[in-house]
């Protein structure tokens, strides 16, 4: 028997409590004022631990409660990264708290539990001013289990298996902060946790408070990022230890996660707010530490962090999640998708923020949409509309076409500068950003940049541009680098008439010789701008020599013709505001219209119009002086057609108003024709199921000549929301039972019929039925604030008994529709507290704590066999009695 006994205890000396719980920590620290001693500080510090309420134990394991007590060590640093053990301090919890999701999805797929326990360990101590300041540190050997992104071992006997955790913070010293500014730690938010499920977008807020951002003299700020999680140095077990001296080491990231990336690449923290963002595609625990960085002056102070194991579970749940922007910089379409996809979504519903159109809505999963016009449109996408598992979201749609990216580029032969110019062009807002790429390593930003090349051959160079209405477009383009110079002519084929004279121009990136042929008919033929005077159709050509072996050619064809001509077609006629282009038919080149401040350029080809009045254009056009030649056109204005379809109005849900529209014109349609009866009069009956706008289309066809556009009105009918009045759900009373009825939905209310009511004009009146009732329907009137009403019943039956919970003696669950769940029916209860049910051999197979729950006869998924089933219910009466109920009843199949 000894020796039995002393090989337990053996066993138990040499197997460590290899007890895995914790969950994260943090350690921060208060600056209270000066301590007892010269030259000292006094901090409250404080260690905050986090446990899972539930955590997964696999077989051989324990989960080690939250502690109790724990070891803390204070190191007094001896350089910006060590440290040297001032002190340890065994601190007892001061606090104990459990957070949990306080508002949980209830259409949830597979949900989890979402649940941690919080311990506060609290002290006080003075410390006395050094150089490089103080670590203070608690470690333990042991994390939670079932954790993906961190190297875990579970090896019993093995102490230094698995990774542990060390949490850690640092009062700055003098070398800092000076020998007169303190400082209080930043402190992270205990916050309702949230739901993580893989796949799905996320949302945490790791946002930290530092007392002395609201210090005037200190003015700190924060700043956030993923860090290193440290693993447990000193800790073995569970159990107190004397924590390792700085520095500490990294804990081991597997998977291709890795501090900065703790949750993957698709996740990141934004730096000024500590939000985390992004999905995990991956169900599991992650250790996820934040650092907070204090900024004091513009320099680094002290960084902060917190290590927390985050649970993403592989749940679902139906979710319209949208981007915040979506943006059309080429055309009026958008294309949208719900970006969450969940097996829990069975429809659509978007409206596309088309004021103008009351038929802006698809139940396609991917819609696409063309606006009517640019600008700012807020989306709404509902999924599961009108079903209990509902979600929706909201975002801007942004139309501004009329966006292209486009660049030139001048230059002459390698080793000389290439002159990049950008042409990129937006109808909306203004271009604000560049990047080029000239395909040879080399960037740059600016709008119009200069390059030189190395080296020949095509070079495809791209540019990007953004605008300050969001817009963003790429082009690339090849571009040649020559051996030789590019020669630049501001034209290549122009036109003269015979015995005129005419400049030719040329021009190069650098300074060089010009040399032009053939001598015939040319004056300076040795320089950049010669005069030539062609008798008919020649070309010239230019030679262009840098002086420094580059050298190119080109050429220029000047046609000659014996006179100018113009031709501006039949007079015509235009709706009075519209704008015309007149377009003349010719061979000159240049141009004079009159009357000049009638056209949008007096000396371009094809100037715009917009006349007030009968207007004639006269065209001048040369190819030069001697070379004339006029046209002239009338154009006329037509006023369009008047229209107004009246004032907008306001109706009830189900109701109908007559419109009153008047017009100026031949003919006229309304649009759309939903909920219009009459649509073929000015007076037409509207009753449009929700708030519609409708569009009255005028014509004018009668006069000659005539505008052949219409004139358009607007007139929206407000509806209001129907008024969902809901006077509760069915119930059952005991005679002599007062019975509280409750309505909503709407602002007054009105009961029929009034037996046994105390009011039967407020919300929530009270009956006690007369003796011989045995059944009722109240209805109630609901009147909403706009004066609309709805209408809703609850039926009363009254058992001739005392309070009661019946059960059936026997249900079929055979998926007929008739008798497949056995509920308890309850009379006289103010409370129902639970139905439970047993089989034969006492184990429960069902529970419900609501009166409206129900057996399928289903345990695990299972069909439970044929036969007799016991059951025990439990409640509370009317008069706060204990209501206690057993029985069997038989299950059929």
């Amino acid at each position: 028997m000894k020796r039995y006994l002393v090989f337990v205890i053996l066993l138990l000396s040499y197997i460590p409590s290899f007890a895995l719980h914790i969950a994260g920590g943090e350690i921060y620290y208060t600056y209270i004022g000066p301590g007892s001693a010269a030259n000292s500080d006094r901090y409250s510090i404080t260690l905050r631990l986090f446990r899972e309420c539930n955590p997964v134990v696999p077989a051989g394991q324990s989960a080690a409660a939250m502690p109790s007590e724990v070891e803390l060590g204070i190191f007094a640093n001896t350089s910006e990264t060590a440290g040297a053990l001032y002190q340890t301090r065994i601190v007892q919890r001061a606090e104990f708290d459990v957070v949990s999701l306080k508002s949980p999805l209830t259409c949830i797929v597979n949900p989890p539990e979402i649940c941690y326990q919080v311990g506060y360990f609290n002290f006080v101590m003075d410390l006395p001013k050094n150089q490089y300041g103080y670590t203070i540190a608690y470690q333990t050997c042991c994390r939670s289990f079932i954790i993906l992104n961190v190297q875990f071992y579970n090896i019993p006997g093995q102490p230094t298996s698995g990774e542990g955790a060390t949490y850690t913070c640092t009062i700055p010293g003098t070398d800092i902060l000076g020998d007169k500014e303190t400082n209080s730690s930043a402190v992270f938010a205990v916050k309702d946790t949230v739901l993580v499920c893989q796949d799905k977008k996320i949302k945490l807020d790791f946002s930290a408070i530092d007392p002395d951002t609201e210090n005037p003299l200190y003015n700190d700020s924060l700043s956030y990022s993923f860090c290193n999680a440290f693993n447990r140095g000193a800790a073995t077990s569970s159990a107190d230890v004397v924590p390792s001296a700085p520095p500490y080491d990294p804990v081991t990231y597997t998977g291709g996660y890795g501090g900065g990336f703790p949750l993957g690449e698709e996740v990141s923290i934004d730096p000024k707010t500590g939000i985390i963002t992004g999905t995990v595609g991956t169900a599991g625990g992650y250790v996820v530490s934040v650092c907070v960085t204090e900024w004091r002056h513009g320099k680094i102070i002290s960084v902060h962090r917190k290590d927390f194991l985050l649970r993403v579970a592989a749940c679902d749940f139906a979710a319209a999640d949208l981007n915040p922007v979506y943006i059309s910089c080429d055309t009026l379409a958008l294309s949208f998708k719900n970006e969450s996809t969940s097996s829990a979504i069975n429809s659509y519903f978007w409206d596309f923020g088309d004021k103008s159109n009351s038929a802006d809505t698809s139940v396609n999963s991917t819609p696409t949409y063309a606006y009517p016009d640019t600008g700012v449109y807020t989306i709404k996408l509902i999924v599961n509309k009108g079903q209990q598992c509902s979600d929706s979201t909201t975002a801007l749609a942004k139309v501004y076409p009329g966006f292209s990216v486009n660049f030139g580029v001048l230059g002459s032969c390698l080793q000389t500068p290439y002159y990049f110019t950008d042409s990129s062009y937006a109808k909306y807002g203004t271009i604000d950003s560049w990047l080029w790429s000239f395909d040879d390593g080399f960037t740059a930003d600016s709008a119009n940049p200069v390059h030189y090349y190395t080296s020949t051959g095509i070079k495809n160079v791209s540019l990007k541009v953004t605008s300050t209405k969001g817009c963003e477009k790429s082009v690339i383009k090849p571009v040649e680098i020559r051996d030789r110079p590019l020669i630049n002519l501001p034209f290549r084929d122009t036109l003269v008439c015979n015995s005129d004279t005419l400049q030719l121009s040329a021009s190069a990136s650098e300074a060089g010789n010009y040399v032009w042929s053939p001598a015939v008919n040319i004056i300076g033929a040795n320089t950049a701008t010669p005069v030539v005077f062609p008798v008919d159709t020649a070309r010239y050509y230019i030679s262009f020599d840098d002086g420094k072996g580059c050298s190119n050619t080109d050429s220029v064809t000047i046609n000659v013709v014996d006179s100018a001509f113009v031709h501006l077609g039949s007079d015509t006629t235009i709706c009075l505001g519209d704008t015309l282009q007149l377009i003349p038919s010719t061979n000159a080149l240049y141009f004079s219209w009159s009357p000049a401040a009638s056209v949008s350029g007096a000396s371009v080809k094809s100037p715009y119009t917009s006349p007030a009045n009968a207007t004639r254009y006269v065209v001048t056009a040369k190819i030069s002086k001697h070379c004339i030649a006029t046209d002239d056109i009338v154009v006329q204005e037509i006023p369009y057609p008047q229209a107004n379809a009246g004032p907008d109005v306001s109706i009830c849900y189900g109701k109908t108003v007559q419109l009153s529209a008047s017009i100026q014109g031949s003919s006229f349609a309304w649009s759309p024709a939903t909920g219009l009866y009459k649509a073929n009069t000015l007076t037409p009956i509207a009753g449009p199921q929700e708030t519609t706008t409708y569009m009255l289309t005028v014509y004018d066809t009668l006069n000659k000549p005539n505008c052949p556009k219409p004139a358009i009105s607007y007139v929206t009918v407000k509806v209001a929301s129907p008024v969902k009045a809901s006077a509760g759900n069915d119930t059952s009373i005991v005679a002599g039972q007062l019975l509280q009825l409750n309505a909503t939905g709407g602002v007054n209310y009105t009961w029929q019929p009034v037996t046994g009511l105390n009011n039967p004009n407020i919300q929530n009146p009270v009956a006690l039925l007369p003796a011989g009732i045995t059944s009722i329907t109240y209805t109630v009137k609901a009147t909403s604030a706009d004066n609309c009403v709805g209408y809703d019943d609850v039926a009363v039956k009254i058992y001739q008994t005392g309070p009661e919970i019946f059960v059936p003696s026997a249900f079929t669950p055979n998926g007929d529709g008739v008798n497949d769940i056995l509920r308890p029916i309850v009379a006289g209860l103010q409370q129902f507290n639970y139905l439970r049910i047993y089989n034969r051999w006492g184990n429960l197979v069902f529970s419900s704590d609501v009166s409206s729950g129900g057996w399928d006869g289903t345990y695990g998924g299972e069909k439970q066999p044929s036969g007799t089933y016991v059951y025990v219910a439990q409640g509370i009466d009317y008069k706060g009695q204990q209501l206690n109920r057993k029985g069997t009843v038989v299950l059929i199949r």
